[in-house]
């Protein structure tokens, strides 16, 4: 459990720690893009449920004579308002939650999420999502609501803009605990929603893909297919896990495929 508990003279490194790594925003204090191209299709930070930092979650803290008070649990927690971003300036430094800020990973900051915290974001003009992990505290410039690596926001359309207005959401790690060999997942169903798969590879030849389906049965992951896709006339095989009944679900699959060395699965939604 992380310790809340601040004397005043912590309390003040922090609030002064929080001044100098916290304060950002698109291009502003000498912030900057990199020079080096950054791909707008930087896989999505994969939710995990990890223990709170160390560090960056005081029950409260001061900024710019403004107190913020730390959520205790953020399941469920929803907002709306202006996403912004920050880049070279604070590559390498350490964020709030003690970790190394790098403009190239999928991360944001937050003023009270506790930290680390997984949130959807999405783009409320062009319609884009990403994933980020919040490890950070910020933005405080008034009416920002989340700043955003320089990776993700490139990935969501605001690195050139600067800012813009997004909606994110909170994703319940919580129920990533769940043992998934016991959950009963759903057939597939024709909802308008689509249906939500983890694919773990897709496979030139149905006998790899039929080898690699039985090799994830074997290890007791449930709901195990392979579809079969023709494109210009080539059939491919995609080796998938579901249909699943939400994405914390999926991402807890994931995870579970990442422990055995399958790092290539990801989400699909079809």
């Amino acid at each position: 459990m992380t310790n809340t508990h601040f004397s005043k003279n912590k309390a003040g490194i922090f609030s002064l720690m929080v001044l100098a790594l916290g304060i950002q925003g698109c291009a502003t204090n000498g912030d900057s893009a990199p020079n080096k191209f950054v791909r707008t299709d930087t896989p999505d930070a994969i939710p995990a449920n990890e223990p709170l930092s160390r560090y960056g979650n005081p029950a409260s803290y001061t900024v710019l004579g403004k107190t913020y008070h730390v959520m205790k649990s953020a399941n469920g927690f929803e907002q709306e308002g202006i996403s912004s971003w920050y880049g070279t300036k604070f590559h390498g430094r350490k964020t709030s939650s003690g970790e190394p800020y790098n403009m190239y990973a999928m991360t944001a900051a937050h003023k009270t999420l506790p930290l680390p915290t997984y949130v959807e974001v999405t783009h409320k003009e062009n319609g884009k999502k990403i994933i980020v992990k919040v490890n950070d505290r910020g933005p405080f410039h008034e009416g920002r609501i989340i700043d955003l690596s320089y990776a993700a926001a490139r990935k969501l359309g605001i690195s050139s803009t600067g800012t813009g207005p997004v909606h994110i959401r909170v994703i319940n790690t919580s129920a990533m605990d769940l043992d998934t060999s016991e959950v009963i997942l759903p057939e597939p169903a024709n909802g308008k929603d689509g249906q939500i798969h983890v694919q773990v590879a897709a496979m030139g030849t149905e006998n790899a893909a039929e080898k690699m389906a039985d090799d994830l049965r074997e290890k007791d992951i449930q709901s195990v297919r392979v579809h079969v896709i023709e494109n210009d006339g080539r059939k491919f095989y995609r080796v998938r896990i579901g249909p699943l009944p939400n994405t914390d679900l999926a991402y807890k699959v994931i995870n579970d495929l990442n422990g055995i060395g399958l790092n290539a699965a990801r989400v699909v939604v079809d």
